[in-house]
């Protein structure tokens, strides 16, 4: 079937990714500022990890991360409600917004309150951005190649990674050279805006969701978008497309009938969205506890332990990160073909050797100057790396995106985001305090977690790859009225007889009565 329908529906889905970039960048920046003595200076804090002042140091770094974090987790929150009142197409313009405004009073800050401060208001757009990326980026892919266009958030994320390290590394030597200007961290922290800025500027030309037009009873829009996102090249007949958009209306009329309204709390409600509750939060929490965001952002206090000092640190991390952009293409490339099990289950396996293995030799290396053994630690940690970049990075953002269904997925993935957020305030509060009082111990905390997590993904976590969004209900026990994959014979009849007879334009229009009540009937 080919990795895109068209170049319409690649552009739509890679440019939103470009709110990914500014997600990631925002997230890991800090990661290069601690690196920077002018950061320090600006903000009155200790920077010798000698000195007696450093505990305050480590602790404002750690709250720094922190409130970056609550206020992603409260923008994520948010999204539960505007992804469905306001459309997803413009939660995302919400959230870029906020991420501008945020990003423009980080780098103007001159004290540690209006730093933390405007860390939060930028937390809150990239929660936003987060939450309402992937799930635009699946409503608008088809079955066949969702995996590889929901998979640009992940790559796009690693460009984040990349950028923020590779910025960080580049303005240091303007403070080694013995400036004191404080440009080498107020321009990478205000360089998030770029990419902020660049999908607010094009977010208009964007379509609206076909599957969020369909909730608001807008079937002609809901229709006309899917043809020409879903459409390929030499096509006339539209087939593919009509029996996406039959299979989607039957899906959403059927949901309609069993329940006309949306409560605040739907997605706790039945034993069916608990259990998605419940494997998205498994998902996302863990997630964080392997370690991979704490690397991001203190790897230079890593490599310091190991016995790296001067730019080397900085150097290590922007190469470590930029692994990250090659992993994500393979998870775009092979996850459709792989699946999502087989993807998550090796990378979860390939990060808990790594982390036993990087555990050990820390241990070993700690107060001692044995120089093959640090290096054995580095090569673990860039292990680390590549499995988790090439299995686990993009496909936590697409399985998310996927496992609820339409009337509840702002809700859920809302729900998913907060499990992240939340394991990302607990690593990275306790993280630089942790690596600096315990050192190699602090590694535990992630090691027995990610064990535990593979057994978690093998027994309770279904498969999704190939299916559309509506046949996925089937997997949470919930009906799925006709199928498009597999569909049995009596339903490639019944697909027969609407497309094959041309009536799916015609159903477009179908019952507008239902549909405005359907429509009116969501509420917050």
């Amino acid at each position: 079937m080919g990795y895109i329908p068209n170049l319409f529906n690649f552009w739509v889905v890679v440019y939103v990714a470009v709110g990914a970039t500014a997600c990631s960048y925002g997230l890991a920046i800090l990661g290069s500022t601690v690196g920077q003595p002018s950061f320090f200076a600006s903000l009155g804090l200790e920077a010798d990890p000698t000195a007696p002042g450093y505990d305050r140091t480590a602790g404002l770094i750690g709250a720094f991360n922190g409130v970056n974090s609550a206020g992603a987790l409260l923008g994520s929150l948010s999204n539960a409600y505007l992804a469905d009142r306001f459309s997803r197409k413009y939660t995302i313009q919400i959230g870029a917004s906020i991420l501008v405004i945020g990003a423009a009073l980080c780098a103007g800050s001159i004290n540690v309150a209006m730093f933390m401060v405007a860390r939060i208001i930028a937390g809150f757009g990239i929660g936003i951005l987060t939450c309402v990326i992937p799930m635009y980026q699946s409503e608008c892919s088809s079955p066949e190649t969702r995996g590889f266009m929901v998979s640009m958030t992940g790559v796009c994320f690693a460009i984040g990674y990349m950028l923020s390290s590779w910025i960080g590394y580049g303005v240091y030597f303007i403070s080694a050279s013995g400036s004191n200007s404080s440009f080498p961290w107020r321009f990478p922290i205000a360089f998030q805006a770029a990419p902020a800025l660049l999908l607010l500027v094009g977010s208009k030309l964007l379509p609206f969701s076909p599957r969020w037009l369909m909730q608001q009873a807008r079937y002609d829009e809901a229709y006309a978008v899917l043809k020409r996102l879903h459409t390929r090249k030499g096509e006339e007949t539209h087939e593919q497309v009509e029996k996406e958009f039959y299979q989607l209306k039957r899906q959403v009329q059927y949901d309609h009938e069993q329940q006309a309204s949306i409560s605040t709390f739907e997605v706790f409600k039945t034993p069916s969205n608990r259990k998605r509750c419940m494997i998205a939060c498994i998902m996302m929490f863990c997630n964080m506890f392997t370690g991979s965001l704490l690397i991001a952002n203190y790897a230079v206090i890593i490599f310091t332990n190991l016995g790296l000092t001067g730019s080397v640190p900085l150097l290590l991390l922007a190469i470590w990160v930029s692994i990250s952009l090659p992993g994500n293409i393979f998870t775009a490339l092979f996850i459709d073909k792989f699946g999502r099990r087989g993807f998550m289950l090796t990378g979860i396996a390939g990060m808990f050797v790594s982390l036993v293995c990087e555990t050990v030799l820390q241990a070993k290396f700690t107060g001692t100057d044995n120089k093959a053994v640090g290096h054995a630690a580095i090569f673990f940690i860039y292990l680390f790396i590549c499995f988790w970049s090439s299995c686990m990075d993009a496909s936590q953002f697409l399985y998310l995106s996927e496992i609820f269904p339409t009337q509840i997925r702002g809700q859920g993935t809302a729900v998913g985001m907060c499990a992240w957020y939340t394991g990302q305030i607990i690593i990275l509060v306790a993280g630089p305090i942790g690596l600096t009082n315990i050192g190699w111990k602090f590694l535990l905390v992630m090691v027995v977690p990610t064990g535990i997590y593979w057994f978690l993904v093998f027994f309770l976590f279904p498969e999704t790859r190939q299916k559309s969004l509506e046949d996925i209900n089937e997997a949470f026990g919930e009906v799925t009225v006709v199928h498009y994959a597999g569909a049995t014979a009596e339903e490639e009849q019944e697909y027969y007889e609407v497309i094959g007879k041309g009536h799916v334009e015609e159903t477009a229009r179908s019952i507008p009565g239902e549909a405005e009540k359907m429509a009116v009937g969501t509420k917050m």
